[in-house]
This record gives C-alpha cells, structure tokens and sequence, in this order.
C-alpha cells in the first residue's frame, strides 16, 4: 500500500526522484525499493537512483531538442555520473556520449558504447588519451587551444572530425567554480583567434572541421548567457554541426527555482532560429540536469549534538558528496527516510575532519536519533565522480532501483581496496 504525502512532506519530496513514494508506514521508497532496506543490503552511505525515471528524463531532452530541431544530437556529459551502467543507459536511450579523459572513454567503451557517438572533451588532453581516441575511432574531438591541435595533427593517420571550443567572453552567472564560458577561462579558443585555428586545421591533411562548440558553465539558473553566446559564435561564420555544451542547472533546495527543460530548449532553440543556419546540426550535452534527480543518497545518523545549533552527523560527507564543500552557497535539502518532512532545525553534518563538512544546513529533521536513516535529494550529479578515501572513507555504492528490485551496478568500497594501491616499504 501507498501512502499519500502529506503537505508538509510534499514540499521535500518534489526533489527526490520521479518514482520515489511513501509506503504504508510513511517510509520512503525509490522504484518501489524501500530505502531502508537497500541501505540495509548494501551498507551506508549508499547512492540510489530511480533507473526508469533516468531514462524518462534522457527522453525529455531527445524528444524535446527533436521536435523543435530535428537534426539535433543530445550527449550525455559523463563527467556528472561516470559508471560503465549510466554510459549503457544513455546509448540504450540514445545519447551520443561526452567523455573528458582516458578513464571515461574506457568505461564507456567497456559499456559498449558506439565509438562514432563518443565526443571527446579536455583542456589538457595527453597524447596517450588522444591516441586511444584516435585508436577507438570515436566520432567527434573537440579541440580546446593551439597546442592541442598541432599535436592531433601529428597524432593523427586519417580522417577524423574535429569540432573548434570557442571562448565566447560570455558571463555564465553561475559559481565561479563552474564557470567556464568567461573571458579569461582557462577553457576554449579566444574569439579573435578562432579564424587562425580554422586556416590551421584546413590545412591538415586528416583533420575536418565539423563546427564550433561551446560550453558557458555549469548550474545555470538563468537562460539569457546561451541565447548571447549563440549570438556569438553565430558572427563566426557558418558551419554544419554547432554544439552549445549543457550547464542548466537544477532546483536543488525547495526554495530554489530553476527552468524547466522546456524553457531551456525553448530559449536555445529561439536563438538558433534567429542566428543560425536552419541546415545546421545543434548538440547539447546535459549532465547535472540530466541526472541530479535520479539519486539519492541515504546515511545512517552516528551522533547528535543538540544545542544552538543542533549538530545531525552522519556516516558520510564532503568523501561523497564534495559539491556541498566545494561551492559555497550550494545547498541541499534533507529528511528522515521513516518520518519524512517537518522536524527540528539542524545542520547536517559529515564524518570528515573539515569545518566545511556541512552537507545541508537548516534543515528540518523529525527527531533524528542515532542510527536512523537520513535521505539527501538531488545527489546525481558529482558525488559519484568526486567520491574520495578521505580519512578513510569507503566510497558507497550505486544501486540502481526499479519495480522493487535493487541492483548495485558500483559496488562500495572494501578496505582491501583501499589498501590496494599500498606498497610494503621498507
């Protein structure tokens, strides 16, 4: 039996995944997974995503960006969930892949991802990870400065497309952190420098220029930066494929209001009618906003300190999710999986030695006690990715919930492989 939410748990539950229900008790549930058992099953902290509610929002962005422009590709940016289980998803879906570095492009090709619908991405590229994309033949590398495009052109043996990343010196509006579209970035080829970069790549033997990328940063909560930049690279001449990166960014607090999907294809589609060739090839590359909602992540409570303020700490933090240390101003929402919404105010707290250790701060939790389980909304983007071993920390696993059924697809980390790397000295 379901229950229905209450008003003061509706709120809340509006940032957890699409599937995420209250059984009969009032506990919380993933695709039909109680929380507390897969927490049981598969240790704490653990990361949880709604699998089908993944793959309906993969199908927001393709079905959205098709009917408004139909020769259109969208690309999972993998750096937000790299796992060889998402990668499968998005191909299955129908996502080209995005990847920024070996380890990426390896995951995705063990995944079986078609190497023709793999971008490459980095402002650093080495030439052992672009031999092995020129090696597996993936379909697009997107070029990000001088250096990098003399050494491809060395590199390279036959024919492979290129798209050229544009600087456009656009303000993203976002954190500092994640801005990357801005002049001064250390992303991207200058403007006045992008018709030099087309004359060197004509001149290759091997290499051909597809179009232009672009990617402004990342949590974007405002829509007017894309429609500028389009504008931009639009006086840089005419080009088949213009890929317009991702950033959009997300509600992640219930007080924080993001565009919706909609508005956002909307917006970019508008500026491309008005700026760019309607023959033309538009990609984007969602990441945050493709896969922040699918997660959540549970912790068990170790300790309570009440006072002013009352301090919840629990079995994780800034090891599994480093977004909430790493940009100040990011918050994030919290409950208590059995007794969900309303409750004292608290600061949320991790285990890690770091006064930044605050995974969300006043937040409501109904009376939280040691040893029962709390669930952190909107944790599909980065945490995985940014997972670390500090003071020993064993990275969770990734359990994937769908129709009841609860299937790790990362499993957590062990203290053998923490010491794994370990070599015996003397």
């Amino acid at each position: 039996m379901i229950r229905p939410a209450s008003k003061d748990s509706a709120a809340v539950l509006r940032l957890f995944p699409q599937n995420t229900e209250l059984a009969d008790d009032g506990s919380l549930m993933v695709g039909r997974c109680l929380l507390r058992d897969v927490a049981d099953e598969f240790g704490t902290p653990v990361y949880v995503v709604d699998e089908p509610g993944l793959r309906v929002q993969a199908r927001r962005f393709v079905d959205g960006l098709a009917a408004r422009w139909p020769r259109s590709n969208v690309a999972f940016a993998s750096k937000s969930l790299p796992c060889r289980a998402v990668y499968r998803l998005m191909a299955d879906e129908g996502l080209l892949v995005d990847v920024a570095g070996g380890g990426e492009l390896l995951m995705a090709l063990d995944a079986h991802v078609d190497p023709s619908s793999i971008v490459l991405h980095g402002n650093a590229k080495t030439d052992a990870e672009i031999v092995l994309a020129l090696e597996a033949g993936v379909g697009l590398i997107v070029v990000d400065g001088f250096g990098e495009l003399q050494r491809l052109g060395e590199l390279v043996a036959r024919p492979q497309a290129v798209l050229l990343r544009v600087q456009p010196g656009v303000d993203p509006m976002t954190y500092a952190g994640v801005a990357t579209g801005q002049r001064g970035s250390k992303f991207g080829i200058p403007l006045d420098a992008i018709g030099d970069a087309i004359k060197q790549v004509s001149r290759s033997r091997w290499l051909q220029l597809a179009g232009l990328h672009l990617h402004l940063g990342s949590q974007m909560l405002r829509l007017a930066p894309w429609e500028k930049a389009i504008q931009v690279i639009a006086s840089l001449g005419t080009f088949d494929v213009y890929d317009l990166g991702g950033g959009l960014g997300v509600q992640y607090t219930r007080d924080q209001p993001a565009p919706t999907i909609d508005q956002y294809l909307d917006a970019l589609v508008t500026a491309a009618r008005a700026h760019l060739p309607n023959s033309a090839q538009l990609v984007i590359e969602p990441g945050r906003s493709l896969v922040a909602r699918s997660m959540t992540t549970v912790y068990r409570i170790v300790t309570v300190k009440s006072g002013d303020p009352t301090f919840v700490a629990v079995d994780g933090g800034m090891a599994d999710n480093f977004e909430a240390s790493l940009y100040v101003g990011q918050a994030f929402e919290a409950t208590m999986v059995e007794r969900v919404g309303g409750g004292e105010v608290v600061e949320l707290v991790g285990r890690q030695c770091e006064s930044g250790d605050r995974l969300a701060s006043g937040v409501l939790l109904d009376a939280p006690r040691r040893g029962d389980l709390v669930a952190m909304p909107m944790t599909g983007a980065y945490t995985h990715t940014l997972a670390n071993n500090y003071n020993g920390a064993l990275r969770p696993a990734i359990v994937f919930c769908s129709e009841g059924r609860a299937t790790a697809v990362v499993r957590r980390d062990t203290y053998d492989d923490f010491l794994a790397r370990e070599i015996k000295w003397p």
